[in-house]
């Protein structure tokens, strides 16, 4: 295994708008195994940004696009640690149960350390933030952006 993975959204449909997420298993294991896992099944080829909000973060990972589903594999256990959620910081999305993360991340579009040490930080966006800036805003939005393919290298 590469001493760097990376998990890359396209978000293009056609055009070169790759997000590219440096992911980080030394912070979340178990977190970056599972998107590991999905990605490469194919599930998140498809699936929407449905809760885009300015200032704040954009996520995805709903295969219903609704916000309120996730892949049939069972939950993650939460593995918060200090690394601060700042620009382009890539989390997982969960309920009120800390650990009910399953297959929903997000992406800090500024500052949110009010979420630090509450929810699984799992990667940075490398490059490409300007495609997740530039994502249709609405919760949900009213033409979302998506994720074409994702793939993990």
């Amino acid at each position: 295994m590469a001493d760097t993975l990376t998990f890359t959204l396209d978000t293009g449909d056609g055009e070169a708008r790759d997000v590219v997420i440096k992911l980080r298993p030394d912070l979340a294991p178990n977190h970056v195994a599972r998107i590991t896992e999905l990605a490469q099944e194919g599930f998140y080829d498809g699936v929407v940004f449905h809760r885009v909000i300015p200032g704040f973060m954009a996520q995805g990972g709903d295969p219903t696009g609704t916000g309120t589903s996730g892949s049939n594999k069972p939950n993650l256990k939460q593995e918060f640690s200090a690394e601060p959620h700042v620009r382009g910081v890539c989390s997982m999305a969960r309920t009120a149960d800390p650990n009910s993360a399953n297959s929903q991340f997000f992406i800090c579009f500024d500052d949110a350390t009010f979420l630090d040490r509450q929810y699984t930080v799992w990667g940075l966006v490398e490059s490409g933030m300007e495609h997740v800036d530039a994502l249709p805003k609405g919760e949900p939005p009213r033409s979302p952006g998506k994720i074409v393919k994702a793939t993990v290298n």
